[in-house]
């Protein structure tokens, strides 16, 4: 089986259009998931900016203004991801299929009120993956483009469970002691093997760690190793896989 990768960018900061020049320069598909505001702050793209993004890249929600879905009650959940999605789509004049959780922070009755509002599929912070599972609006990551210790590696691997098909990946995530290292071993690993690597990340973490240059080395590896055609985003291989 052909190896496909994807790669989703979560929080709306304008820093994702660096990224998007970035993934443009080497050929490599991608989801966007943007709120329409940040509770907590943060800048967050302008209409235009969205709409320029959406020209290029599957634009998915994250929730009106990046609210933590579980910390809520169950109106208020239903009102963030219905409002998040009819104001992006207002903004971009086309439906919107993807959802990612904020925080990877969600109970059963979010994944419900997701699907009832009509997504296709949504996105967690599982990590350590390399498939899709079986539930489109729980679709796991293989590694987040950031410095993880290894117990945060550890603790995702425990909590979020399915450890027989993670425990390979975790194996190679405990590994390496660089975290650049750790990523190219789990994504040439995913090569070898098959499957779906999944990298996710935020653009205000790249820039914090001044890490632009080990994003484009990392997008060129990829590029290097994949086909155009095995590169896709999160709503092309929702499409595929479920």
């Amino acid at each position: 089986m052909n190896t496909l990768f994807t790669c989703s960018i979560d929080d709306g900061d304008p820093g994702d259009m660096r990224i998007a020049d970035l993934l443009q320069r080497h050929g490599i598909a991608a989801t966007f998931y943007i709120p329409v505001r940040n509770r907590e702050g943060f800048a967050v793209l302008s209409a235009g900016q969205i709409r320029e993004l959406g020209q290029a890249f599957e634009i998915g929600s994250h929730t009106l203004d990046h609210c933590f879905l579980k910390s809520i009650n169950i109106e208020d959940s239903s009102y963030q991801i219905i409002e998040g999605k009819h104001r992006l789509e207002e903004m971009l004049g086309r439906a919107v299929a993807g959802f990612c959780y904020p925080g990877g922070k969600y109970g059963w009755r979010d994944t419900e009120l997701v699907r009832s509002a009509g997504f296709r599929y949504a996105r967690t912070t599982m990590n350590l993956c390399l498939d899709t599972g079986n539930n489109p609006y729980e679709m796991p990551t293989t590694c987040q483009f950031y410095p993880h210790s290894r117990s945060v590696y550890l603790r995702n691997f425990a909590r979020a469970g399915h450890w027989n098909q993670r425990t390979e990946i975790l194996r190679l995530a405990l590994r390496h002691d660089n975290w650049i290292d750790r990523i190219n071993a789990m994504f040439d690993y995913a090569c070898e093997s098959g499957g779906v690597f999944h990298l996710w990340g935020h653009s205000r973490d790249i820039d914090q760690l001044d890490a632009w240059d080990q994003m484009d080395a990392f997008l060129a590896r990829v590029a290097g190793r994949l086909p155009k055609e095995q590169r896709v985003d999160n709503g092309q291989l929702a499409a595929l896989r479920y």
